[in-house]
């Protein structure tokens, strides 16, 4: 083999090194814990959904990406994931077998989301606080 083709196979073999590194990292790397976090505002469930209908690009600064603690009643289990007075879906990272339809509770977890559509305020990476 000539040495152009030895550069050029060494060059494609580092970009798609590359590509898959960072793809592998984007995915699993850089996952932030939230669970570590102190939430950044505690507040009830009506109360943010309230400002999210009212301005959502205001809301979307003041919460997004941000650890927030939601207390509300559980409408739903579904397995990984519990929806809070029918507006806050939360994703655990595993089920819960303590969380009950009907039960009160506060749940911790990151704002990823509102959709304008179903009126829902998604949250994940969901804990409960006791």
């Amino acid at each position: 083999m000539n040495k152009k083709i030895k550069i050029l196979l060494i060059l494609v073999a580092l970009i798609v090194i590359g590509f898959f590194s960072a793809r592998y990292y984007a995915y699993h790397g850089g996952k932030r814990d939230v669970q570590s976090e102190e939430a950044a505002f505690t507040l009830k469930s009506k109360d943010i959904i309230a400002e999210f209908t009212s301005n959502v690009e205001a809301a979307n600064k003041k919460y997004l990406e941000k650890p927030v603690a939601i207390t509300g009643v559980v409408s739903s289990v579904n397995g990984k994931e519990v929806i809070i007075d029918q507006t806050v879906n939360c994703d655990f990272s595993a089920p819960d077998a303590s969380l009950k339809k009907d039960q009160s509770v506060t749940v911790k977890g990151r704002v990823v989301g509102y959709d304008d559509l179903l009126g829902e305020l998604k949250l994940d990476q969901c804990s409960i606080t006791k």
